[in-house]
């Protein structure tokens, strides 16, 4: 038998149309087949005009970002994507090591110089990337089958072009700008959580630095009691009991000492990590600042974090994207793939003409109609509205949290500086009076004068608690704590 020529062209096309308001709109499709020549031409024409539509912002989705932090911030940030920016940040990131510190110009340096930071942003331009795509037509295909046999032909040719792309173009746009709003208010959060951590690395090493230097105070006080102590006891003048007790305490002191190095070093080492230099670049005050003196109340806290917190943000734009596929999904339950397109066929030998029409195809629900997909896309939806139901009531107990640990620090502090340090500055003057006018032993004298270093020490720990406290409770107004204090 002799085989027939055959040469068809199809046209492909696949149906996905996303329906914010859940109501499918109806699609009239006309197809009036010409030459497939011309047919053809007009396709591919289409599809680089309309592909050609999307394009890359000049920003990269950085200005919204920016918009987004400012209310949370004052220092300045960029993104390096060119050499030019990348010395410019360096330049100014050695200006400011160049000088001491302060805690906002720790973070200052921070956004300047970590790696990690700029790494986030690149997650916008992975996102943006996604939003042009969506925004271009797929690419036509072309594919050819040629057989011969004793002067017959069989030809079978396909020109296929995702024609309802064009339709589905604008949902498809739509879903992927709520994704890039999405990974802003993400890439938002990052910039403050870095600026979060950073302030609370500062806080601990200016601490750390504050407490190795009355540990070693108290260590040159203790040593100074055992070595009296061990003299007194050679001279007979003291007995061992005693001078034990003198020189354990001196060990005492020289072990907690060691701990208060060690515990300097790691959190210099802590806000090097943050700042992305090294720990002997950095120069910072040597006293934590003082308490404020007056706070803010509760009430404006709470009213900031409805208006300004951005997991709230993201959690708003993930509803919104899940809602827009919900409506997709009920568009599409039955029928998804419709393949329409112009076709000519040729049988038999070359010369004989060729025989026009149209090829349609389409998936037949037979075994699934799709009754699944709606009650989970539901599902999904109404799961993510219960979980921004508990964030929102989360948000209101960690303000609340935060805000009275913020004041118990604060009035705790405030009475240790008050209250205790000048109580024990008092005693020991006291003694020195006593020790001057022969009527108390070095002895207590030393020993008062532990007590008040200890006092200062735990004045310079319980300021540091409120300064880490202030942070937190600033934190706590920008993301749950999970989300801020994530490494």
């Amino acid at each position: 038998m002799v085989k027939q020529v055959n040469q068809q062209y199809q046209l492909k096309t696949t149906i996905q149309v996303i329906n914010m308001n859940h109501h499918l709109k109806e699609i009239h499709m006309r197809t009036n087949i010409g030459t497939f020549r011309a047919r053809s031409v007009i396709l591919v024409a289409v599809s680089l005009l309309l592909g050609g539509c999307a394009t890359f912002s000049k920003d990269g989705g950085m200005d919204e970002v920016q918009k987004q932090t400012q209310p949370h911030l004052t220092q300045e940030y960029e993104w390096a994507k060119t050499e030019e920016s990348k010395k410019s940040l360096q330049d100014k990131t050695q200006a400011l090591l160049a000088q001491p510190l302060d805690v906002e110009g720790a973070v200052q340096v921070a956004l300047f110089n970590n790696k990690g930071l700029q790494a986030s942003f690149y997650e916008l331009g992975i996102s943006e990337a996604d939003l042009v795509q969506a925004g271009r037509l797929p690419n036509p295909r072309f594919s050819m089958l040629y057989a011969r046999d004793a002067g017959e032909y069989k030809i079978e040719q396909a020109f296929t072009f995702n024609v309802f792309s064009l339709i589905t173009m604008p949902k498809a746009v739509e879903i992927e700008k709520r994704r890039f709003a999405q990974t802003q208010a993400s890439t938002a959060i990052e910039v403050l959580k870095l600026a979060y951590q950073t302030r609370i690395a500062y806080f601990n090493a200016v601490a750390a630095t504050e407490l190795a230097r009355y540990s070693a105070q108290v260590k040159e006080s203790a040593e100074a009691s055992a070595e009296l102590a061990k003299r007194l006891h050679e001279t007979g003048n003291w007995n061992r009991l005693e001078q034990s007790r003198e020189q354990s305490f001196y060990a005492d002191a020289a072990l907690e000492y060691a701990n208060a190095k060690n515990a300097e070093v790691r959190a210099y080492e802590a806000l090097a990590r943050q700042l992305g230099v090294k720990a002997s670049q950095l120069k910072i005050q040597s006293r934590l600042p003082d308490l404020p003196k007056s706070l803010s109340e509760l009430q404006a806290f709470e009213q900031n974090a409805y208006e300004q917190r951005l997991d709230l943000l993201v959690k708003r734009s993930e509803m919104d994207a899940l809602a827009k596929q919900l409506g997709l999904t009920k568009t599409t339950r039955f029928i998804n793939v419709i393949e329409l397109g112009p076709a000519r066929v040729l049988e038999g030998r070359r010369s004989e003409p060729y025989k026009k029409g149209i090829d349609i195809a389409f998936e037949i629900p037979l075994f699934d109609w799709g009754q699944a997909k709606v009650p989970r896309a539901e599902s999904i939806y109404m799961q993510s509205v219960q979980e921004t139901a508990q964030l929102v009531t989360n948000a209101q107990s960690e303000i609340r949290e935060r805000y009275n640990t913020y004041r118990t620090r604060h009035d705790v502090t405030r009475h240790i500086r008050d209250e205790i340090v000048p109580l024990r500055k008092r005693i020991l003057y006291e003694d020195q009076l006593r020790y001057n006018g022969m009527l108390t032993s070095p002895f207590e004298l030393f020993g008062d004068a532990r007590a008040q270093v200890q006092s200062v020490k735990g004045y310079i720990e319980s300021l540091r608690d409120f300064w880490l406290a202030d942070a937190e409770l600033q934190a706590a107004l920008v993301a749950s704590p999970r989300l801020m204090e994530g490494q």
